[in-house]
């Protein structure tokens, strides 16, 4: 898989008019105690709370308007990716089945379902919930929508980036927190691409 600074670029006029551009904003006394000056993104106001929205978005918005648009899409998750499949699925009036460990809380469960997904619970981890949604993908012909290890949720992912470096043109450093990886992945690519010398922490 080989992402470009283009496929952010792209993304980010794919997504735009269907996610939130959040706020960077400055945290004057928590930038004081570090001896620095510190922006935060505030990516929890999107409409399911999570910078998931983007990928989510970019990757069905692609799906919806290609040329042969799915019957389905099927995604693993304990949470985030889940409800972001699940909203911007039902937006754009696609069936989606998420798959979620039975260990998944049920306010989690609960919330995915009020978006209008399937919820199926299988497996004892999301790697086991993953398995069991890539059959299920291959048996309805669903598509399988990866919560990092694709191209246009890590691409939609990075808009975040474009956002930030477009409101605080002097950052020159960002500190991003690293699950699977796409997130960091794709706001790394694009703050490179723009500020070769922006420094980049990945933090788990």
């Amino acid at each position: 898989m080989q992402v470009t600074a283009l496929d952010v670029a792209a993304a980010h006029t794919t997504i735009q008019s269907h996610v939130h551009r959040t706020p960077t904003v400055a945290a004057p006394r928590l930038g004081e105690m570090l001896g620095l000056r510190l922006h935060l993104k505030l990516e929890t106001l999107q409409y399911t709370g999570s910078f998931k929205d983007r990928g989510s978005c970019c990757k069905l918005q692609r799906l919806a308007k290609g040329p042969n648009p799915p019957a389905g899409v099927v995604a693993a998750s304990a949470g985030n990716h889940a409800q972001g499949v699940a909203h911007h699925a039902r937006r754009l009036g696609i069936k989606a089945a998420i798959v979620m460990p039975q260990t998944t809380p049920f306010s989690k469960v609960e919330r995915t379902e009020a978006l209008g997904a399937e919820v199926i619970l299988r497996g004892e981890s999301v790697a086991e919930s993953t398995v069991h949604a890539k059959d299920l993908a291959a048996q309805r012909g669903y598509v399988f929508v990866h919560p990092y290890d694709d191209v246009d949720v890590v691409a939609g992912q990075g808009t975040i980036a474009i956002e930030m470096l477009e409101d605080v043109p002097q950052i020159d450093t960002l500190v991003i927190p690293v699950g699977g990886g796409g997130l960091c992945a794709g706001m790394a690519l694009w703050a490179k691409h723009v500020k070769p010398n922006c420094r980049v922490y990945g933090v788990q």
